[in-house]
């Protein structure tokens, strides 16, 4: 009502249509006032790659990559040097992005390709239940199965936008124009409601076209000084990662065309865009196992309208889990209205509105990470459990059936590493002077493995043994432990065979084999005929 101040005997004096005027007046302001609340709830862009690994954007330094879109969100607002999935894998990380629980507190949709369970509700759909337009394009939570009671596929996205399309650069690059698919989400909306848009990139997922970096994409093989340590140092491998690049590149060139978007149509400064990666590159000893490389994945988000001091790069450890925290309480929504189960992750917004850059709370000093049962690969489809804890630049790793092959078994194709030149290659060193290569990535592990991913981020050189390092192994133990109690895991209570038990979504691996046995396996996709080789010490014939 502003500063002057209106007298009662003023406001008696005048008539009743006066009156009647004034509260009218009032109670228009008031509603103007709540709903214009109601539009400057944010919208959120959430970009989701396909299997990167940190450091693999251009804002971390990564040479061999160009990522101006990750870059411009970084610089607009926070870069995240240790944000973490809990399960390195598609199905089980993507689920916990969407629940704010870790894969171990979610039954069946802790494994991959599993069956979703009814009782978890998405955080998408928490938003389209509670006043926002919810959509996405190409993958989303993948891959299993979801249904409602009814039996009718569940879309824990809501709603799916794949109708336009390009012409890829590469042979196995998915045809979905993402661009324009969120362009014609925007449509729908029509500026009506607070949006949620999943991008779910399909890259850089295998197959590869094979030397498309160095053919089409201008990138030289000179430009990787060395092929990761636990993989041969050759030409064919350096190309392999480049081919990479070029794939995480272009999930970039869509981001960047999005951003875009978002500016020319005036809603770039109140979206939330988060970008990042589901889970680790797709290379031997990386996507589907639990070192540094699987789970530390690469992060920026910005927001205009709410980060405070752009431009910060943040050191706390941040989990995947703290996602749908974040977004429900932005959105107004509380834990009451959006009807999900109890939810393990904290929210980021006190990293938002904070100041401070390098670690902002002391108290985000630790993820915890782990697995059941990934691809196929091992008689009655068997997991290979872990168990781990980052903290303070050291991984501690706990394998429950070190009995077992990690990566698959050799007779099934080692099928939770996926086909390439690269996995080729190193199966191709099985039994000879370069053997150590199949065991860095194929062989059997110890129970326990402790690493400084600091100085050692590819997780070479295991200190469990190191007498120098038996008090921090256990503290790290005995905290992992702890909290994973306290978060009632099946395994920490000798019920951990009930994730072996849940049934498959997907083909067996008795499929893939039947399929190389009658020949119709190539090479360059997930499965490759060249998986399976006797050379590894099993007849196959």
């Amino acid at each position: 009502m502003g500063k002057k101040q209106i007298k009662f005997q003023d406001m008696i004096n005048k008539n009743l249509v006066s009156i009647s005027v004034f509260a009218v007046a009032y109670f228009s302001l008031q509603s103007c006032e709540n709903n214009t609340n109601e539009q400057e709830k944010p919208n959120i862009l959430f970009c989701i790659a396909d299997d990167a690994s940190f450091p693999h954007m251009s804002a971390y330094g990564t040479s061999w990559v160009n990522t101006p879109g990750f870059d411009q969100v970084a610089e607009q607002g926070l870069l995240f040097t240790k944000a973490y999935t809990p399960n390195a894998k598609s199905a089980p990380s993507r689920a916990c992005i969407l629940t704010g629980r870790n894969s171990w507190q979610l039954e069946e949709a802790g494994n991959h390709s599993p069956i979703f369970p009814l009782k978890f509700k998405s955080f998408a759909e928490a938003l389209s239940e509670n006043g926002y337009h919810v959509g996405y394009t190409a993958k989303g939570w993948a891959p299993g199965i979801a249904l409602n009671k009814d039996g009718k596929k569940r879309d824990l996205l809501v709603k799916n936008y794949d109708e336009h399309t390009t012409t890829p650069p590469a042979k196995f690059i998915h045809k979905g124009d993402y661009a324009a698919n969120l362009a014609a989400f925007l449509d729908d909306n029509n500026n009506e409601k607070p949006f949620f848009f999943w991008y779910g990139s399909r890259e850089p997922h295998r197959a590869y076209e094979f030397n498309v970096s160095v053919a089409k994409g201008g990138k030289k093989i000179s430009d990787i000084d060395s092929a990761f340590a636990m993989w041969p140092n050759v030409d064919s491998v350096k190309i392999d990662m480049l081919d990479y690049a070029f794939e995480i590149e272009y999930f970039d060139k869509h981001l960047q065309l999005m951003l875009t978007e978002l500016e020319e149509r005036g809603l770039l400064e109140n979206t939330i865009v988060v970008v990042t990666a589901d889970n680790g590159m797709p290379f031997p000893r990386i996507k589907g196992q639990e070192y540094e490389m699987s789970n530390h994945l690469p992060l920026a988000i910005s927001w205009p309208n709410g980060i405070k001091n752009p431009g910060r790069v943040i050191n706390d450890y941040v989990n995947f889990i703290d996602f749908a925290p974040t977004f429900l309480e932005l959105a107004g929504i509380s834990e009451d209205q959006s009807a999900m189960q109890s939810i393990e992750g904290k929210s980021l917004t006190d990293i938002f509105y904070s100041k401070k850059e390098g670690i902002v709370n002391e108290e985000r000093n630790h993820v915890i990470i782990g697995k059941e049962r990934h691809d196929v690969g091992r008689p009655m489809n068997h997991g290979y459990p872990i168990r781990g804890i980052v903290k303070a630049d050291f991984l501690y790793i706990m394998n429950f059936e070190p009995e077992r092959w990690p990566a698959g078994n050799p007779e099934t194709g080692y099928l939770n590493c996926d086909g390439s030149p690269t996995k080729t290659l190193i199966l191709n060193t099985y039994g000879t002077e370069n053997h150590y290569f199949w065991q860095w990535n194929m062989g059997k592990r110890p129970k326990e493995e402790l690493y400084n991913v600091k100085n050692d981020p590819l997780c070479m050189n295991n200190l469990a043994n190191n007498g120098e390092y038996t008090s921090l192994k256990e503290e790290m133990y005995n905290q992992m432990v702890e909290k994973l109690k306290a978060q009632k895991d099946p395994r920490m209570f000798g019920n951990g065979a009930i994730f072996e038990n849940y049934p498959y979504s997907a083909p067996d691996y008795n499929t893939y084999y039947e399929k190389y046995m009658a020949g119709e396996l190539g090479q360059g996709g997930w499965v490759n005929a060249s998986d399976y080789r006797a050379e590894q010490g099993v007849d196959l014939e």
